[in-house]
């Protein structure tokens, strides 16, 4: 079975080891030890991409461990992706009107300069 260290991961994912250690702090990480030694599984780094992709379509970490801590294996998981849609949607219309106030800002700028 595949193990990864918190340098590994820290690489692959560019995040400071200190990021991680603060997700093991909240709870979402739960890495075995060997000694002083963090060791994270194959699912531990599942966890960590999934982690940092909600972080990345603007949920919480609390929102985060609540739609991971949904899945269940070999089910369809129909309750997490409807979470998930939920919990994404508010930020989707916040991304919409950032765009619809960049292209107004770029109509006026365009037009300005061609004034």
């Amino acid at each position: 079975m595949a193990e990864y260290s918190i340098s590994q991961l820290s690489k692959e994912f560019d995040i400071t080891t200190r990021t991680i250690r603060h997700y093991e702090e909240l709870g979402l990480l739960a890495p075995a030890r060997r000694g002083q030694t963090r060791v994270y599984s194959p699912a531990d780094r599942t966890r960590l991409r999934l982690i940092l992709r909600g972080k990345r379509l603007g949920l919480s970490l609390d929102d985060s461990r609540e739609i991971i801590d949904m899945y269940e294996p070999g089910k369809t998981n129909v309750d997490q992706l409807k979470k998930l849609i939920d919990a994404i949607q508010p930020q989707r219309i916040k991304l919409n009107h950032q765009l619809d106030d960049i292209s107004q800002l770029r109509k006026e700028r365009n037009q300005a300069e061609a004034d």
